[in-house]
């Protein structure tokens, strides 16, 4: 039975222009497109991973390298085929039912972003020393508390950064439970947005 979209992996570079396109579709400018393109450019990408299906990508995020703290990073851009977004892609698979009660049971699984994020905070709480190398020790959202709250995004962890950005938009995945002191300094590619 189908269960949802297939292993989130790294993008790879005979891949940048789907990824091109797909953030061209999933936001109302190319602000996102030309941040990922200054990233890539400026070598402050730490690592793109996307989530496929039937052999297109379907969900997308970059982890770039912040200039401080050293060993964080921020998440930022997210994107979904619009498409697809909030499970829309179950509606057409002939396996999901669709509809009534278990609705949402059904939705869940096709979520791409919510799925990546999921997986993204899982590894926060497996071992230090089995995290994957390419990991950083903190990532920062500037985004919706609802929603990237519920992926292990904490608004009251990260009140006590300074940053360029509302700090009521602002959150920090990390282990542990400390509320850190910092001064957040994003890559050089943020500064034209």
């Amino acid at each position: 039975m189908v269960v949802g979209p297939d292993f989130t992996t790294e993008v790879k570079d005979a891949q940048y222009d789907e990824v091109e396109t797909l953030l061209k579709a999933a936001f109302p400018t190319d602000a996102e497109a030309q941040l990922v393109r200054q990233l890539r450019e400026d070598g402050d990408m730490l690592v793109e991973l996307q989530k496929p299906w039937d052999g297109k990508i379907g969900g997308y995020l970059a982890l770039s390298r912040m200039q401080a703290p050293r060993g964080w990073a921020c998440l930022a851009p997210m994107a979904v085929r619009p498409e697809w977004q909030g499970g829309k892609l179950a509606e057409g698979n002939p396996n999901m039912e669709v509809g009534g009660p278990r609705d949402e049971a059904y939705r869940g699984s096709w979520r791409f972003g919510s799925r990546m994020l999921q997986e993204l905070s899982a590894l926060y709480e497996i071992p230090a020393q089995r995290m994957p190398d390419h990991m950083p020790e903190a990532i920062v959202v500037l985004g919706d508390p609802a929603f990237y709250g519920r992926w292990g995004f904490s608004l009251e962890r990260a009140q006590n950064l300074s940053s360029p950005y509302p700090l009521s938009h602002t959150l920090l995945l990390k282990r542990g439970a400390d509320i850190p002191q910092a001064t957040l300094i994003y890559p050089k590619a943020f500064s034209s947005l």
